[in-house]
């Protein structure tokens, strides 16, 4: 009977819902604004359960009210999730009530709806920076996705969760995303404890029993920190009156990790910034500074989008790469050469170690060797600050810091390997760790050491002590220090808030301020998009929507859909762009009557994956059909070439990897149409494959079979593939592969690739450090200055920062792309009103690359074939494997260069040169693909 009363309910309201929305249209034109009410008899939360209804959470944080969720056991769409939970909305005059621009609930502030008038007339659209971002957990799903469709139009799964977050994101949903899980306010366990209050609930409120939950209470946890702080903004020292700053350094941290107490937080941040040099320069402002206070100090600002060059007036990164000790005894403050000065113990030469690695810094060379000392034979690290040949006992604490430390320092990934295991080794059956033999569970270590289980993908191990940390909460949300003492601790309650949040120190990032006040990169120079533009689109390179580059006759097809990428990524110049994709999708002619269809091979049996996956997302990325572009269902075509097996004669390095996409970008590429296209279920296996190729320290080789390498362009690809999967998993590798991208960069700005100081990688550097950009502000402004120096005065760009100057085809455009910041994953040009262009030349057979309008000799780097795969792949002529590809998309990562011998001779081969090169391949299946 419930369940009928319900449906019957909820379709009355549905129709109500109609005639207001009818009503508001109608008045939208004038400056009546009408919102919709909630529903006074919401469905009790109890009712929305893993498998029935769904769960709305709406964060009021930006107003100090915390995140309320409320359900609908029986949810049409989105916008009627809100209402039957409780919530209510206002529109704008100009959208109608379908733009949400203001929401409410009776359980925050009596019911008032939010951001005021005063902050947001609601009159029209409003800005990207200050809005209600709309997000999307379906059942199971462990990481939020920006929704594609408006509430009015969102289908609710039976168990999804959705999200509504007030601050900035852009148009692509790559940032803004909330910062709370999908887990922490989804039903669990048959559904949500009951609670007497209306559906509406706020998150942070305790069950009727005061018991945790199996995985723990974040939001609790940080509120009751949170009201440990003295004034407000500082945790006190218990042995002597005055701060405790460094104390205050890890609370920050613990909340920002939370990310439901922002006002406090600010607080924090704002004391710490104010207090700075009484924190680092304990001697006074000319003694030496405390690299343990630098490297927390850095921490702060690196967690909260602040400037660690730049914090309370002080340069924290110099304050730790100029105080490596040379030797023993030095300044009476070094106990060995490598030492952070006054390093007090293992757990500060891992904090330094940290914060230099999350500002892009490699760490220094000694600062990285002394933890050959610490680490003991079975892998663990003391807890002290020992020398070689003194007795070694592993300390937990010690050996999960210092393993997160060197997770991603070159050359130390097995030290920090050997680490994690020994942990996991001393992992007691409960899941908790000892600090020592006899001593009983340790909440700090275990805490510590369930941020490493994550980070190294130890799951069992995780979820352990995940669940013995659960059981150490208390009913008012503090965790004890150990298994023996209920009363909260500070120390153990800041270590839980990171293992629980699912984060650890080389990876907390939330702006308490939002978006709009992350600090602005250094300013410095960026590449003249426009000018760049009128180089690329100039009538004797671009002819007739189509580039000649490599050979005469024979068009480029994959470099012609780079130059399309250029264009939808700076929208200069939409006619050009349009040219170029109605030639490839009317399947233009070249001069030799190939069409793209010839370069992709579609349709036969040595068609390339990455080819098609790159012009499919040329398709998507301009809002054409990619299941009718070109001629052919391209996102079927790659569907049928995900491999099941490995298979010589089908050009298939392993299950999961696309046929004949013999590199890393190709991978990427076809796993991004895919994703892209809605793709589920075929592009599953060619995701876990891709994920498998990255290496322990996070970045990805170029080619595929993997030879070893490790290269910029393939993990800047791979990275902005996987930032399109949902899940914690991958966006542990996107963190992973951008850790070790942002510590290539070299002293100029550029990125090591095939051709030395690259303008190629720099550009995909940028597009992949983006994707977090907040964290790596200060390096992508560097980049983009590094780029601006390589642009020539015709608006083409350098091939590298060394050897033969002159404007290049295929470097300019990976450059102008790049240059924006836009991921191919979310690249997005609409094309609509464009006019059909005209013809604008007629082929000249002569490649566009050899020469400059001012007349300055022109590089093209090493040759690849003008008719191989784009997307980087392996061909082979004369039995010598060279690297195929477009150019700037094409020619990635160091191995690049060694292959490019028989580039000349594979361009020779003209129009057979894809099918030819794939059929010896497959006849010879004992070489390198």
């Amino acid at each position: 009977m419930r369940v009928s009363s319900n449906r019957t309910r909820h379709r009355n309201r549905d129709l109500a819902s109609l005639v207001v929305a009818g009503t508001v249209a109608a008045a939208a034109c004038g400056t009546v604004l009408l919102g919709y009410p909630g529903t006074a008899s919401a469905d009790p939360i109890e009712q929305c359960t893993a498998t029935t209804g769904a769960i709305v959470a709406v964060d009021f944080t930006h107003w100090g009210g915390g995140v309320v969720r409320g359900c609908d056991a029986h949810p049409t769409t989105g916008m009627n999730l809100l209402h039957n939970a409780g919530f209510t909305t206002t529109g704008t005059e100009h959208d109608g009530p379908a733009f949400i621009c203001r929401l409410g609930t009776g359980t925050f502030n009596g019911g008032a709806q939010y951001p005021t008038p005063a902050e947001e007339p609601c009159v029209n659209t409003p800005q990207a920076t200050a809005y209600w971002s709309y997000w999307i957990a379906e059942p199971g799903q462990q990481a939020w996705s920006y929704s594609r469709f408006g509430a009015g139009t969102q289908k609710p799964k039976p168990g999804e969760v959705e999200a509504w977050v007030y601050g900035g994101t852009d148009i692509g949903g790559t940032s803004g995303a909330p910062n709370f899980t999908p887990d922490s306010v989804r039903a669990r366990n048959g559904g949500p404890s009951p609670s007497a209050s209306p559906s509406a609930t706020p998150t942070t409120s305790p069950s009727p029993t005061g018991s945790p939950s199996a995985t723990g209470d974040p939001a609790a946890a940080a509120a009751w920190l949170a009201g440990q702080l003295v004034g407000g903004d500082h945790m006190e020292n218990w042995a002597a009156p005055g701060p405790d700053y460094p104390r205050t350094a890890l609370t920050a941290i613990a909340l920002a990790a939370a990310g439901t107490q922002d006002p406090a937080l600010r607080k924090v941040v704002a004391f710490l910034d104010a207090h700075t040099d009484a924190f680092l320069h304990p001697d006074g402002p000319t003694g030496a500074p405390d690299t343990r206070a630098a490297a927390l100090l850095a921490l702060v600002a690196e967690s909260t989008g602040r400037d660690p060059r730049a914090f309370g007036g002080r340069d924290l990164v110099a304050a730790l790469t100029d105080h490596v000790c040379t030797g023993a005894g030095e300044s009476g403050r070094c106990t060995a050469a490598g030492d952070f000065l006054g390093a007090s113990s293992p757990w500060v030469q891992s904090l330094g170690v940290i914060a230099l690695q999350r500002a892009g810094v490699t760490p220094p060379a000694p600062a990285l060797a002394r933890f050959t000392a610490f680490q003991c034979a079975d892998g663990g690290m003391a807890g002290s600050m020992i020398v070689a040949g003194d007795h070694c006992e592993a300390d937990p604490s010690a050996t999960a810091i210092a393993a997160l430390a060197l997770r991603t320092a070159p050359g130390y990934e097995a030290a920090a390997r050997k680490a994690a295991d020994q942990l996991a080794a001393s992992q007691q059956p409960d899941g908790s760790l000892l600090p020592y033999p006899g001593a009983p569970g340790d909440t700090t270590s275990t805490a510590i050491a369930a941020q490493v289980f994550r980070a190294t993908g130890q799951d069992a191990h995780r979820a352990a002590a995940s669940a013995w940390l659960a059981a150490r909460q208390g009913k008012d949300g503090g965790f004890g220090p150990d298994e023996s003492t209920t009363d909260p601790d500070a120390v153990a309650t800041e270590q839980a808030l990171l293992a629980l949040t699912g984060t650890d120190l080389t990876t907390v990032r939330h702006n308490p301020d939002g978006p709009t006040t992350t600090p602005t990169p250094p300013a410095g120079r960026k590449p003249d998009a426009a000018r760049g533009s009128a180089y690329l689109t100039d009538p004797s390179r671009l002819i007739d929507g189509h580039y000649y580059e490599g050979f005469p006759a024979f068009a480029d097809f994959g470099l012609t859909i780079d130059g399309a990428y250029a264009l939808a990524a700076t929208g200069t110049d939409d006619a050009a762009l349009r040219r170029i994709v109605d030639f490839l999708d009317q399947q233009g002619k070249d001069a030799s009557e190939r069409t793209v269809n010839d370069w992709t091979a579609i349709g036969t049996e040595y068609a390339g994956g990455g080819s098609i996956g790159k012009e499919a997302l040329l398709a998507e990325a301009v809002g054409r059909n990619p299941r009718d572009f070109g001629g052919h269902d391209l996102i079927a075509a790659l569907a049928a070439l995900v491999c099941a097996k490995a298979d010589a004669n089908t050009g298939c390095a392993a299950p999961g990897n696309y046929a004949y996409a013999t590199s890393v970008f190709s991978q990427a590429l076809a796993v991004m149409a895919q994703l892209r296209a809605g793709e589920s279920t075929s592009v599953a296996p060619a995701i876990a494959y891709l994920k498998g190729l990255q290496h322990p320290d996070g970045s990805w080789p170029s080619l595929i079979p993997a030879t070893g390498d490790s290269d910029v362009d393939s993990t800047a690809m791979a990275v902005m593939a996987l930032a399109l999967v949902p899940g914690d998993e991958a966006a542990q590798a996107v963190d992973q592969g951008l850790g070790w991208l942002a510590a290539r960069q070299l002293p100029d700005g550029g990125f090591p690739g095939a051709s030395g100081d690259s303008t190629n990688s720099a550009a995909l550097a940028v597009q992949g450090m983006t994707l977090r950009q907040a964290a790596y502000g200060g390096q992508i402004a560097k980049a983009l200055d590094f780029l601006a120096g390589q642009q020539n005065g015709d608006g083409g760009f350098n091939v590298a920062a060394a050897g033969q100057r002159g404007s290049d085809v295929r470097a300019s455009t990976q450059v102008l792309g790049g240059a924006t910041g836009i991921s191919f994953g979310t690249l997005s040009r609409d094309l609509a009103g464009t006019p059909t262009p005209t013809p604008t030349g007629t082929p000249t057979g002569t490649p566009t690359g050899t020469s400059s309008p001012t007349g300055s000799p022109t590089t093209t780097g090493p040759a690849p074939a003008t008719d191989a795969p784009s997307s980087g792949g392996v061909a082979e002529a004369g039995g010598v494997p060279v690297r195929t590809g477009s150019g700037g998309l094409a020619s990635t990562g160091s191995q690049a260069l060694a292959l490019t011998a028989g580039a000349g001779a594979l361009t020779a081969l003209g129009a057979g040169a894809v099918l030819v090169a794939r059929r010896r391949t497959a006849a010879a299946p004992g070489r390198h693909r």
